[in-house]
This record gives C-alpha cells, structure tokens and sequence, in this order.
C-alpha cells in the first residue's frame, strides 16, 4: 500500500512507520526541501500541494498539528493551535477531492477526544454531540474540514485521539520529573477523568482502521474501555514509579504556571471507545496500570 503521511516527524508519526505502517510504501509531506523520492514538499497554509503527490496512493494520514503542551496558550498560541490543524487538513482534503482518477481510498485524519468538552462523569461516545469552548470549537471545525474528501465519496475516518502514554513524550513527559522526586499529586481535586490509550493500544487501532475494517468512517475515540479518574491515574503512575503521589495540585497553581492548557488538565472527558468495541478491536493493555507499565519500561 502506498501511504501519503502528513505530520510523520511528530512522535506518532515516527511510531506509526516503524510500527504497523512498516513494509508500506511510506511518502513523507514535509515543509522543507525534499531529501529523498520519499519526500514530497508542500505549504499547507496557502493551500499548496503538488496534484502528483496523491498519484498511486491508496490511502492519506493525516496526523498534522502544533503540540498542545509546549507552551502558554497566549492567543497567538492559539491561533497556531487551530491554523497548523485546520490549514494542512483542508489542503489534503481539497486535493484528494480534485483528484478524477486514481482517487486515495482511505483518509484518516487526527481529531481530539476533547471535542466532547466536559462530560463531568457522563460516559460518551461516537453518538455524542461536540461540547463547549476553545478546544471542542477547534476540533469541530478541524473534522470539518475533512468534508471535502467525504463528498468527493472517500472513506473518512476521524481519529479522536486520547492521552496515548508514552514516558519520554505527550502527557507523560512533563510529568515525570516531579513525580520521580515524590511531588506528583492529582491536578485540582483529581475528579475529573482521564481519556488515556497505551501507545501500542493507539498504533494498533490505527492500524486495525487502516486495513482490517476498511468499513469504517467517521468518528473513532481512541481511548481505552476503561477511563480513570485523575486521582486513580495520579495513584497508579506513583505506584508505576515507586513514588508517594499524594501532594495536590489546585487549578489555579496548574493555569499559572501551563495558562491555558489548564483548559485539558481539569476537564473532564469520560470517554469510552464505542466504534472499536463494536468492531471487535482487542485492547493489549485496557487498564492503567498495565499501560504505565508498558509506558515506562525500558526499551
């Protein structure tokens, strides 16, 4: 199969090559000069993409965006947040619905698993309608600009991604320094819940989209069966780490120092995997405890 990926210097992206996407034909999208026949440059933000870059490609993932945690949400941020989304997933949907002939078969396009904003302790799922406020906005709009590709009669799928944990990067990494010195606690009261996926979880149901139910389209949370508490996720990452992880951290202490990714920190997504569970997908790792286990071991 011959895959045009966009976002593949991302973590994820570097996974998903050396993990269930090895043995594909792998083309890179990438901002820069090309280093090699399997690199093709484009400029997402006007819109520019080369038409022979879909020439023979069977499918289109779609993994592009600003990362979340790497600094303050200014309003500059956030304007980076949604434009670094939205800007490369219009440009590959609006080609790939221009093609005429030798059109891709399958998109899979990254979205969040925020989009449902805060649930408090209601379960969702698919079926669920978007929430409120700054992120279930930009991912609202984010999905929506997969349209094009839909109409054009290509198999969408909307990756609304949890928390995959991985120790060196994601949600994990900044967390591990204080949690290793013992000062790790749960964020604002720790009731909110945590829509968490093991890496290997995450990498597998891409890769169970991808080729074995080509039936699929549409929204897919990738998140385990079964989500924790802030409390229960802080308790089982200290007892993965052999650390006490009691000492709290008030909302107010977590938006002085992140601003506004704070807006995650304490939001609670009690979301649960309804697509992959109907379509059978098997989770390796479908508990906390022995997905930090995976996480934090050594490789």
């Amino acid at each position: 199969m011959r895959i045009l990926l966009a976002g593949a210097s991302g973590f994820l992206g570097n996974r998903l090559i050396t993990g269930p996407l090895r043995g594909h034909e792998i083309v890179r999208l990438v901002r820069r000069a090309p280093r090699g026949a399997d690199e093709i440059r484009w400029t997402p933000a006007s819109g520019q993409l080369d038409p022979a870059a879909l020439d023979g490609v069977d499918a289109v993932i779609n993994l592009s965006g600003a990362n979340i945690g790497d600094q303050r949400w200014t309003p500059a941020y956030r304007r980076l947040l949604r434009d670094s989304r939205v800007e490369p997933t219009r440009t590959l949907a609006e080609a790939i619905s221009k093609r005429t002939d030798q059109r891709p078969k399958t998109f899979l396009s990254a979205s969040g698993i925020n989009i449902y904003g805060d649930t408090g302790d209601r379960v969702v799922d698919e079926s669920d309608t978007p929430g409120e406020g700054f992120f279930p906005d930009l991912c609202r709009v984010w999905e929506a600009s997969t349209r094009p590709a839909e109409e054009a009669g290509v198999r969408v799928v909307l990756l609304r991604s949890g928390v995959p944990l991985e120790k060196n990067e994601g949600f994990l990494k900044p967390q591990m320094l204080p949690f290793r010195l013992g000062i790790g606690g749960p964020i604002a009261g720790g009731r909110q819940w945590v829509p968490w996926i093991s890496l290997d979880d995450w990498l597998r149901a891409v890769g169970f989209l991808l080729t074995e139910r080509t039936d699929i389209a549409g929204p897919v949370n990738l998140c385990s069966p079964l989500p924790v508490t802030n409390a229960e996720f802080t308790k089982a990452f200290g007892a993965a780490l052999h650390r006490p992880a009691v000492l709290p951290v008030p909302e107010f202490g977590v938006r002085l120092v992140v601003g506004g990714v704070a807006e995650l920190a304490v939001m609670s997504t009690r979301a649960v995997p309804g697509v992959l569970s109907r379509a059978g997908f098997t989770f390796r790792h479908p508990d906390v405890r022995s997905a930090l286990a995976e996480a934090l071991a050594d490789r």
